[in-house]
């Protein structure tokens, strides 16, 4: 798999788009543009609308008004199928059968359960050892995924969306549950995706300091709209923080890089 060094154009645009849940207003004319090729952070307080806003984004919604656009395409009008095509995502909450192995799990991506019968083609297999191989889990291929570290886990549900071969990787909380360490790595490894692979990245992100360091663009949002958007260094700032999430933070450069001060 190799980057796209076309012109960058938009890939993907959220034109005012509403959604409720019974009464509750959770997005409200919501819109935004996400741009090819560049890592895009959704980011806001519990309850803002960013996790609803993810399931529309990925046909797990429907919006009660507004569009979304792929590439021009209003994903309403794709099928499944189509989308699978064009986009793969990884969820917060995954899990599998006990005794499936690495390898089964990840060719999943490629070949759907329904499809196993009918073998793998040359082209599957060359993408399933890529998306293994590019996670670094091709050593664990043979292992069962339940004896896997939470980190190990992560990297193969990753693997299996890699597996597909799209464009566009959707990502919730990719760092959820996992310690310091595993967390970096798996964040290293959404940076390796797009630079070296140029897949376009969204994702949604607690982590203000993960946002800033490993996003190319945030967009903030507040009580179901966008209440900011733009480049990590110029979207983190104190107040915005306070009118986000309602606390008061610090934010220091050091050695170059903004942080947000946590404690």
């Amino acid at each position: 798999m190799q980057p796209d060094t076309k012109q960058r154009k938009p890939a993907l645009e959220v034109r005012d788009l509403f959604f409720s849940y019974g009464k509750n207003k959770v997005l409200k004319g919501t819109s935004f543009t996400i741009e090819e090729g560049k890592i895009t952070t959704i980011m806001g307080a519990n309850g803002c609308g960013k996790s609803t806003l993810f399931n529309l984004m990925t046909k797990n919604l429907y919006p009660r008004k507004g569009n979304i656009f792929l590439y021009g395409k209003n994903i309403q009008n794709l099928g499944l199928k189509d989308f699978a095509k064009r986009v793969s995502i990884v969820h917060q909450y995954n899990s599998s059968a006990d005794d499936i192995t690495v390898e089964r799990l990840v060719s999943f991506g490629r070949t759907p359960h329904r499809k196993m019968m009918q073998g793998r083609s040359d082209e599957d297999e060359k993408m399933i050892r890529w998306a293994m191989e590019v996670t670094n889990i091709l050593k664990y291929r043979d292992r069962e995924v339940s004896r896997l570290s939470g980190g190990q886990r992560q990297r193969v549900w990753i693997a299996m969306a890699l597996a597909q071969n799209t464009k566009i990787l959707f990502l919730d909380e990719p760092t959820t549950y996992l310690d310091i360490r595993y967390q970096i790595e798996i964040m290293k490894l959404v940076k390796k995706l797009n630079q070296e692979y140029g897949i376009t990245i969204i994702m949604v992100l607690h982590d203000m300091n993960q946002a800033i360091h490993f996003s190319d663009r945030i967009i903030g949002l507040k009580e179901g709209e966008v209440a900011v958007q733009g480049a990590p260094d110029e979207v983190i700032t104190e107040e915005c923080i306070r009118d986000l999430y309602g606390i008061s933070l610090g934010v220091t450069t050091i050695e170059g890089k903004k942080f947000v001060l946590t404690v």
